[in-house]
């Protein structure tokens, strides 16, 4: 039963960094026993996970579950769907870390991480098969907790704790709105089961109440703005696989919570679709203009994921006014978008962050205005990173056209009929042809400042190329995104296998994406450009073999430096002027003093939105109250005394008023 070996994965992984525990901590036999687990328990899940979209629908277990009755698990066309990047991104990343965190380098935190990564792959795992409110949480609860342990694996590092610190804080927030969610929900249903409500079940203040809280729970660990503050310190301060992890899958829990939890309520209203729509666009667009203005290479990248968080949330929102206005084109189009896009972006988002680990390994530093012309120190990760950079900028042949394509179609289509939520998409349009532009401008700036020109610095200079086990899960995601983008032919029938399980209606059969969508056309272009660019780099080769090669004039540039090329800041400087009502960077200028000055230097930096500029200004306030409410905690024995005199001397004044009003009324 498909079911059956899903849960044998879950229970394999959970416990694969055992054996571990139990040898040295300098041991490497414990992370290749833990790695060998890992790489088996992910082929069994993924197994399970295919016979699940074959099968359809299969019966649901039960699992004692304490004083709220059984827990349930299932799975279905939409869970497999999901499973796929758990098991994959799960089992590749366990692979690059015997390369990029090796146990006999890494002896005090190594059995950690191997212990909360299998952890964290069933805690997702065992969530996304959860038909139980109380089966849910738990595997939401061992998500939260292991992925901040692994956010904080250096914890030697002040700055890698405040970061775990940070996402502690928002994603306990996450589970308490979730725990309202859900207490909401058996009060209005009557069971903590996960099951579709017919229609005037709920009252609408109810679905109201269970919207927006779905919205705050889900969307904190989505990454949603304005409640991403805890992403980009999170990813960037994480090991480089750990955040290819939590970028790549975790977020998209937040995204599948939405999609199982709104497709149980009956009767959306067209608002709803609307603000889903519009927190998309605005994620996708700020996010991004936030990435622009990064110096971190990882930071960047983190910014990057919210921008894609933002396309997943309006292929959301477009099939939610579908749902509104009972049009099942748009209802395909856009869930069809959303969920393709969920793979697209474990695939590349996952391929970036290694590849980026990569830089760092081989060359010791994030800052991207540090690095410079790894090109020829590091070809392999050079080419992974160019793959990946093409793919999350939309761009053919590769996977991430095919889902921003399938969410332009459904956006057209909307905004042509017209109808519900009719002046948001046709808002929504343009803001997400800026954000692909936006998007091709940044990873071109980054891309350029990391791999082109000459080295900026030794470390740059020093650099070097990555072990196979580090190279060999980068090209297998790079593989995953040229297939979807060469063949999404492949897909579409995955995909109408899950935006059926979605479907609400039951009366009718949702149509099929193929229908809808020249999936053919777009695979036939793909291939066709992916041979024209073969033939142009042979004939170029071999035109260039033949060339005879003289000197010209170079107009001073015979002998350049690394003075003479671009920064990073410098590129991306006039993007960031153009959204300095959002980003607001800061500047810091050479100060040039006295006949003699000393060296000095400019720089820049764009703080978070709400991070640095709303919440750590506000829990400074609070603090300086609390430190100013010190005073009276004096430790003396006289003034706890008179403290305990002046509340009874207060309870005395209010008691005797109100006893007084209360015998008057019985009087009356």
């Amino acid at each position: 039963m498909p079911l059956e070996l899903v849960l044998i994965a879950i229970c394999c992984v959970s416990a694969s960094a055992l054996p571990g525990l139990c040898m040295a901590r300098s041991s490497v036999w414990g992370q290749r026993i833990a790695v060998a687990v890992m790489v088996g328990a992910a082929i069994l899940g993924l197994a399970g996970a295919w016979s699940g979209f074959s099968l359809g629908k299969t019966p649901t277990l039960g699992l004692i579950w304490p004083a709220v009755g059984n827990s349930m698990v299932g799975l279905d066309a939409l869970s497999a769907f999901f499973l796929f990047p758990i098991f994959i991104v799960g089992g590749l990343g366990s692979i690059y870390g015997l390369g990029y965190w090796p146990q006999r380098q890494y002896p005090g935190n190594g059995r950690k991480l191997c212990l909360f990564w299998g952890l964290l792959v069933a805690g997702m795992a065992l969530l996304v098969i959860s038909r139980h409110a109380m089966a849910f949480l738990l595997g939401w609860e061992v998500m939260a907790l292991s992925a901040y342990f692994l956010i904080s694996t250096q914890d030697y590092r002040q700055e890698c704790r405040r970061s775990g610190w940070t996402y502690l804080i928002a994603t306990h927030v996450s589970t308490l709105t979730l725990f309202a969610m859900f207490s909401l929900w058996r009060w209005a249903t009557g069971s903590f089961s996960l099951q579709p409500v017919a229609g005037q079940a709920m009252s609408r203040e109810v679905m109201n109440s269970l919207f927006f809280l779905s919205l705050i729970g889900f969307g904190l660990k989505a990454g949603m703005m304005p409640l991403h503050f805890w992403l980009p310190g999170a990813h960037a301060n994480a090991p480089s696989h750990v955040s290819a992890m939590l970028s790549g899958v975790m977020l998209k829990m937040g995204i599948y919570g939405l999609v199982r939890f709104l497709s149980l309520l009956p009767d959306p209203p067209a608002v709803w679709g609307e603000l889903i729509l519009a927190l998309g666009a605005v994620s996708g667009l700020l996010g991004i203009a936030f990435a622009i203005g990064q110096h971190d290479l990882k930071r960047l990248l983190a910014y990057s994921s919210i921008e894609n968080i933002g396309i997943m949330l309006m292929g959301l929102g477009l099939a939610m006014l579908g749902r509104s206005a009972g049009r099942p084109e748009w209802v395909v189009l856009g869930m069809a978008g959303c969920l393709l896009h969920v793979w697209n972006h474990s695939l590349f988002k996952s391929l970036l962050f290694l590849s980026a680990g990569s830089v760092v390994h081989g060359g010791h530093t994030r800052q991207i205005d540090h690095l410079g012309g790894l090109t020829r120190r590091m070809p392999w990760t050079s080419g992974m990173f160019l793959l990946g950079v093409v793919a999350i900028c939309g761009l053919p042949p590769l996977n991430g056209f095919v889902s921003e394509l399938l969410v332009y179609l459904g956006l057209l289509r909307s905004g042509t009929t017209g109808g519900a939520g009719g002046s948001a998409v046709v808002l929504a349009i343009p803001v997400l042809a800026m954000i692909g532009t936006l998007a091709l401008a940044c990873f071109v700036n980054v891309y350029s400042a990391v791999f082109l020109g000459l080295p900026r610095t030794h470390a740059a200079e020093d650099a070097h190329e990555s072990p196979l086990t580090m190279r060999g899960p980068m090209v297998v995601l790079a593989a995953g995104c040229a297939t979807i983008g060469l063949a999404p032919v492949l897909v579409g029938p995955i995909l109408d296998r899950a935006i059926a399980n979605w479907w609400s209606d039951t009366s009718s059969v949702p149509p099929s994406l193929g229908s809808l969508a020249p999936l053919g056309a777009v695979g036939a272009v793909a291939v066709s450009l992916v041979a024209l660019i073969l033939a142009l780099t042979v004939g170029l080769t071999l035109r260039n073999r033949r060339a005879r090669r003289v000197g010209t004039w170079d107009c001073g540039y015979a002998h350049p430096t690394h003075h003479m090329q671009y920064t990073a800041s410098s590129f991306a400087q006039m993007i960031v002027a153009m959204f300095h009502w959002a980003l607001r960077p800061r500047m810091h200028r050479p100060r040039i003093e006295g006949p003699f000055p000393q060296p000095s230097r400019m720089h820049s930096h764009v703080d978070d939105a709400v991070l640095d500029r709303l919440l750590l200004p506000a829990s400074r306030c609070v603090q300086r109250w609390f430190d100013w409410f010190h005073r009276f905690q004096q430790g003396l024995t006289q003034h706890y005394v008179l403290y305990i005199l002046i509340t009874v001397i207060l309870m005395l004044s209010t008691l005797i008023p109100f006893n007084e009003f209360i015998a008057r009324l019985f009087a009356r």
